[in-house]
């Protein structure tokens, strides 16, 4: 019911509540870009969204300083994205960024999309097709878009999302490439680089092509993918990565998030 005025012409909040609202919503990449010490996300994948589960481990989460939630996965079968969203919104007041596996994984009890365009591949789709049709819908969502420049990394084996993108992953050997594909990204006016094994990766992203990448960009670097223990963390991020995500470790074992977090705040 509306406070004040007639019934189906409710006032209108004070223009301070909506640049408030501004605020609130545009803040998530300043956090990011703006912090030293580094950064630890969780991606939960909507597929694996049980209340108990989901309980346990964002207690878990807020105790171990983690910043950020991830939600998303290359490949949702049933439609639990919003349920799981509420979920995590209804545990904890950390920030919920969708990592999208494409252009329907849009929700907006989000607090911030990873607008991720593979640089990595050569598949059209995947560098703006998708982003063309889901434009619209971000718009109208009220979410902030995180432009991001997503490089897929041989992982030694074939993953989800390598499957899904129809794309080859940059070989782990290469160097040299994956500094030129993350310059190119960011001068294109990419916000961040995040570089992947891809999720169940049995190698992780090469520390040498951490830090060789890091010397050429000046926006936030991210990696995922691989870390499997707080040592490889803590490594990838004296490397000179600013996030570390980690995702099905932590399906196998929840307690790794406190050592992760632990590892990747004291590197």
């Amino acid at each position: 019911m509306p406070c004040g005025g007639r019934i189906g012409s409710p006032q209108k909040p004070p223009v301070f509540v909506y640049l408030l609202l501004i605020s609130a919503m545009m803040d998530i990449y300043s956090h990011i870009s703006g912090k030293t010490e580094k950064q630890f996300a969780i991606l939960l994948d909507p597929e694996q969204c049980d209340r108990k589960l989901i309980k346990n481990l964002l207690a878990l989460a807020t105790d171990s300083a983690v910043d950020y939630i991830f939600v998303g996965g290359s490949l949702l079968v049933n439609d639990n994205l919003d349920k799981c969203i509420r979920l995590i919104k209804a545990e904890t007041q950390l920030p919920v960024i969708l990592f999208p596996g494409s252009e329907m994984q849009i929700n907006g009890n989000a607090d911030a999309i990873l607008m991720l365009s593979l640089i990595s591949g050569r598949n059209p789709e995947l560098l703006i097709g998708k982003h063309v049709i889901a434009a619209p819908y971000l718009k109208a969502s009220g979410i902030e878009v995180l432009p991001t420049g997503y490089i897929l990394i041989e992982s030694g084996n074939s993953t989800t999302a390598l499957y899904m993108s129809n794309t080859m992953p940059i070989p782990r050997e290469k160097d040299g490439i994956a500094v030129n594909t993350a310059m190119a990204g960011e001068m294109l006016g990419m916000k961040l680089i995040y570089m992947d094994a891809g999720s169940g990766a049995v190698h992780p992203v090469p520390v040498s092509m951490i830090r060789k990448v890091k010397e050429q960009i000046s926006v936030p670097l991210i990696i995922g993918g691989g870390i499997t223990n707080p040592e490889i963390a803590r490594e990838s991020c004296r490397a000179g990565a600013d996030m570390i995500v980690v995702g099905t470790a932590i399906e196998k074992d929840i307690a790794l998030i406190s050592d992760i977090s632990a590892a990747v705040k004291s590197a």
